[in-house]
């Protein structure tokens, strides 16, 4: 395997302009010879699939769900970062670089980030130009908000449905393209495997998941936007639907799967209220910026929280980050809530939990300035919890959220397999080992606006379009292996629920894999998801048929590869022998709790490739070294 990051040379800001003046270009004519898949419709994939239309590419459109419309973008609430300065309070492009470059630990290329920063304006632009209703501030303008990990107000927003908003942008762009006959559109399809001819990405195999049929679909080049796979550990703030299949599938043919131990732990989320629950809610960091996170200074205090006065509150955040306060990166909220509530200053029934209070800020702005900014926020958690956050503080804990890690892509975003580009979430990505807030809108679009239409021109102006159909052989052993496994799947008849299966593995993630990791609980974490994989194998239970509408199947194939990812990723933190970003080993962090890097030995993306299972997961570690040319590596300090 050979991981070629394709970095441009040069000054740092002229990399990318440098970068387009230098790719290859497919004249107007020729594009509409060449056939493009795009898999997954949220914001990348739906930005990306609109964009390659509108440039005249035939293009293949594939959608898990019933509509694009409900692609997990649009759970993404708080808002868009942007260097575009409107609040004169210091912003550029070199501070928006410097702070993804710093809140993921520096462990991200720097070129790629600088590009994000770059793009960011643009995206704003075109969202605009498309009709989102981004909040305006008294004069006109465009209003912007704080974020966790920044000093300044960058952050776009649409009351706290900003990534509802731009994928309705994004989902017009595409519809209109659907409906010139530029785009076809596949709703209800899920990918099952890669088609590989001459180590080349051809095409792609999917279920109809109404009719059940396997289907093949041939290609110039196929784009990967199917999001993270942060469902690994059952209980998170994803869609039931978003899974890793189509990455993992990917990853089985041949593309690295790189930083897979990354996954982000969202600090302000409704708690676990018991051992029944599917999913949980994510309540936007954005509510961070007027909320104060506090806990009774006394363990086991169970007093009403607005009995407890102002001196018997300890507001932590503020207290050991003064600098940032409530606004440090998701990383450090998410690991002070864990030591505060394992102290035994948690709140609620379960000790579990924490309070993000707004009763300083709608009495220093008024009530129904906090309702405009977070209304259907507040309504969104009354409804769950039965309480009014307008009156008593919120309770809030850390959940699965954003996955950093993905396949691993070049500065193109294309992965080490010829052909299959990978954009948003579903690519390791430009945040490192932590993503700032508001930045996976910003990183979905740029991909998908701004990068993909290039770069992919790059690679098909030296690939001819050929008279290749689903006959070539490759599409039938790739259909077969589809259906070979979901007839295996179908024909276990165990006596254990998929369900069953799914939690027990989430329990495993999140003790041993989750908010901090050992090096004994990793071991044993591994040892325990093989002998879980095993009895799943010979113990689920898939009622139903492959022929029709059968969720129970779908859900079983999902299952079957969180169990190989489990293993990945678990083999991936035990590997890295530091704690960086939202990796946290007990072994390595000071004597506060905080992170310690060690950038002599791990200053790499970690790229592993594929050798097969046989009982245990057979992978190869590659390694893609990260150079920092113009940032200085530092220990990371918000206080």
């Amino acid at each position: 395997m050979k991981l070629d990051s394709q970095e441009p040379s040069g000054p740092l800001e002229d990399k990318w302009n440098n970068h387009l003046q230098d790719i290859k270009l497919v004249s107007p004519n020729n594009k509409r010879k060449y056939n493009i898949i795009v898999v997954g419709t949220g914001l990348a994939g739906a930005s990306a699939a609109a964009s390659l239309a509108e440039l005249g590419y035939n293009v293949k459109s594939f959608c898990i769900l019933d509509s694009a419309r409900r692609a997990h973008s649009i759970a993404a609430q708080g808002g868009i970062n942007a260097a575009k300065n409107y609040p004169n309070d210091g912003d550029s492009v070199w501070r928006l670089f410097y702070d993804t470059i710093k809140g993921g630990d520096y462990r991200s290329r720097e070129s790629n980030v600088y590009r994000l920063a770059q793009n960011s304006n643009e995206i704003i632009d075109q969202a605009v130009a498309q009709g989102v209703p981004f909040a305006r501030e008294y004069g006109g303008l465009l209003d912007n908000r704080s974020f966790g990990g920044a000093q300044v107000s960058r952050t776009f927003y649409a009351r706290g449905q900003t990534g509802q908003q731009l994928l309705m942008g994004a989902y017009q762009a595409m519809m209109k393209e659907v409906h010139s006959g530029k785009i076809e559109y596949y709703p209800r399809h899920e990918m099952l495997d890669l088609v590989m001819i001459d180590g080349k990405a051809r095409g792609i195999i999917t279920r109809d998941l109404v009719k059940g049929e396997i289907n093949k679909f041939e290609a110039d080049a196929v784009v990967l936007c199917t999001g993270g796979y942060g469902n690994v550990f059952y209980l998170s703030t994803n869609a039931k639907n978003s899974n890793v299949t189509a990455a993992w599938r990917c990853h089985k043919r041949g593309a690295a799967f790189a930083n897979p131990c990354y996954v982000q732990i969202h600090p302000t989320c409704i708690p676990v209220s018991g051992d029944y629950q599917s999913k949980l809610t994510l309540m936007s960091e954005s509510l961070r910026n007027d909320g104060r996170v506090w806990v009774p200074r006394k363990k086991g205090d169970d007093r009403p929280p607005n009995e407890i006065p102002e001196d018997e509150r300890y507001y932590y955040l503020e207290e050991k980050y003064p600098s940032f306060g409530n606004l440090v990166p998701r990383d450090v909220a998410s690991r002070n809530a864990k030591l505060v509530t394992d102290d035994g200053m948690g709140v609620g029934e379960t000790g579990k939990a924490v309070y993000l209070d707004f009763r300083d800020a709608i009495k220093r702005d008024g009530i129904d300035t906090i309702r405009s900014k977070y209304g259907n926020l507040f309504d969104m958690y009354e409804n769950i919890m039965d309480e009014n956050p307008y009156e008593v503080p919120m309770k809030i804990f850390p959940a699965v959220h954003y996955t950093m890690g993905g396949l691993w892509v070049d500065y193109n975003l294309m992965s080490n397999v010829p052909g299959l580009f990978v954009a948003g979430e579903a690519n390791f990505s430009d945040h490192g080992a932590n993503r700032l807030g508001a930045s996976a809108l910003m990183q979905g679009l740029s991909d998908g606006y701004f990068i993909i239409p290039y770069t992919i021109g790059n690679y098909l102006a030296d690939h001819q379009p050929d008279d290749l159909t689903t006959d070539h052989e490759a599409f039938s052993e790739a259909a077969k292996t589809s259906e070979d496994q979901l007839q295996k799947l179908l024909s276990i008849q165990g006596d254990k629920t998929i369900i069953e299966f799914h939690r027990e593995l989430g329990k495993i993630m999140w003790d041993k894999v989750g908010i901090s990791r050992s090096k004994e609980g990793l071991e044993e974490a591994i040892e325990q998801i093989r002998e879980l994989r095993e009895e799943f194998w010979t113990n689920v239970r898939v009622p139903g048929e492959m022929t029709y509408y059968n969720k129970y199947l779908e859900f079983a194939l999902r299952v079957a590869d969180y169990f190989e990812l489990a293993e990945l990723m678990a083999i991936d933190a035990l590997d890295r022998e530091e704690s960086c970003g939202c990796h946290l080993r007990d072994e390595y962090q000071s004597d506060e709790g905080e992170a310690l890097r060690n950038d002599e030995d791990y200053s790499f993306v970690s790229a592993w490739e594929y050798q097969g299972v046989n009982g245990k997961l057979k992978t190869k570690l590659h390694k893609e070294n990260l150079e920092f040319e113009f940032v200085e590596l530092k220990q990371r300090s918000y206080k």
